[in-house]
């Protein structure tokens, strides 16, 4: 009974590191309970049986505890859960792309002072800088900023 015992222990211990190494990262609490129970078992080692067959024991409990971390870190866990794409989007994203200051257009909704203009073929979303613009105006471009069009 006490070489069950003793093997549950080291043995739940030794499972815990490994899930707070590969399945918990982060978390901390699951590693520091896996500890506490592989140091009972080290402790229920030394009450139980003579100071050489403990110390055998904790070094057995010590090598496989630091083999299973170490295993863990090397079997490629971390790669498959860390993000390696990045971002590549920004304020500009080429929606105002053909579009100059000074470029005449019409307005096809009103502008209160957001609303949509026509420049050539395609509607964008302008601003007015005076205000309201009734539609069918003639609108000019004054300023492209941050995608923003702001017309007159």
């Amino acid at each position: 009974m006490t070489i069950l015992i003793l093997s549950s222990l080291l043995l739940i211990g030794l499972i815990l590191l490994l899930a707070e190494t590969l399945f918990i990262p982060g978390t901390t609490v699951v590693g520091i309970l896996g500890l506490l129970i592989s140091l009972a078992g080290v402790a229920y080692a030394f009450m139980t049986f003579p100071s050489s067959v403990a110390w055998w024991i904790t070094g057995v409990a010590a090598a496989l505890n630091v083999a299973a971390v170490i295993y863990s870190f090397q079997s490629g866990v971390w790669n498959k859960l860390t993000l390696k794409n990045a971002l590549e989007g920004g304020v500009f994203d080429g929606r105002t792309k053909g579009l100059e200051k000074g470029m005449e257009g019409k307005a096809i909704s009103d502008l209160k002072p957001i609303g949509k203009g026509l420049f050539g073929d395609s509607i964008f979303e302008v601003k007015s800088e005076s205000g309201f613009i009734s539609v069918d105006s003639i609108i000019t471009i004054m300023k492209i900023e941050n995608n923003q069009i702001l017309v007159k």
